[in-house]
């Protein structure tokens, strides 16, 4: 029941409550956004939603737009200045996700919506993100974030898809707040956001076991 209706309903009653609460910070960080790194305020992309149905989705832009002299962007690390590092910690820069989950296209918790061109690159199992809508955040995003493997990540997802209950998502609400409170797996290892996800190489498992 809850999955089915109740969840809905809730994204939709929450979302709409968000975005009029937080009227005042969408100003100030537009502002902010603006002013630190110029137009355009919001950024936006294409993602697979459920089913993998393609969908705009909403951010503040949270890096400049510097190319290198053959008008290539140059790489993340180099166009995330200060301001959008402490947009991304603080995950103000998702905000505008807020509409996403107005319209539908996006729950309040569930699988992070990643690049399209990924969908080819999951193998059968990790495919099961794309069954339910994707969230502002998810189980993986309060246990990790970036600073966990992608098969890691993609489990979590995927057992998400199979174990949505209201008390679960209550929680991953909770353990997302001090995630971000803490500042907690902004970046992996090797990328001051997260490294592009390749495929998972044959024979290779995620180390990550669910909860009991």
């Amino acid at each position: 029941m809850y999955r089915l209706f109740f969840k809905r309903f809730l994204d939709f009653t929450l979302s709409l409550i968000a975005i009029i609460l937080l009227s005042p910070i969408y100003i100030i960080v537009t502002i902010l956004v603006k002013t630190k790194l110029g137009s355009p305020v919001i950024f936006t992309q294409e993602r697979p939603g459920k089913d993998e149905v393609i969908f705009k989705m909403y951010k503040f832009r949270s890096m400049t737009s510097e190319t290198d002299a053959e008008g290539n962007l140059l790489p993340d690390d180099m166009r995330l200045t200060k301001f959008g590092k402490l947009l991304r910690s603080t995950s103000l820069d998702e905000l505008p996700e807020l509409f996403n989950i107005l319209k539908g296209d996006m729950s309040i918790i569930g699988p992070r919506p990643l690049l399209v061109r990924y969908l080819s690159r999951y193998n059968e199992e990790q495919r099961h993100r794309q069954d339910v809508r994707p969230g502002l955040t998810g189980y993986a995003q309060a246990h990790g974030r970036n600073a966990v493997s992608w098969e890691d990540k993609f489990a979590m997802d995927v057992w998400y898809t199979k174990n949505i209950t209201f008390l679960g998502d209550v929680k991953i609400i909770w353990d997302t707040v001090m995630t971000v409170v803490k500042r907690d797996g902004i970046s992996s290892d090797t990328s001051s956001t997260m490294e592009e996800f390749m495929g998972t190489p044959a024979g290779m498992v995620s180390t990550w076991r669910a909860p009991q």
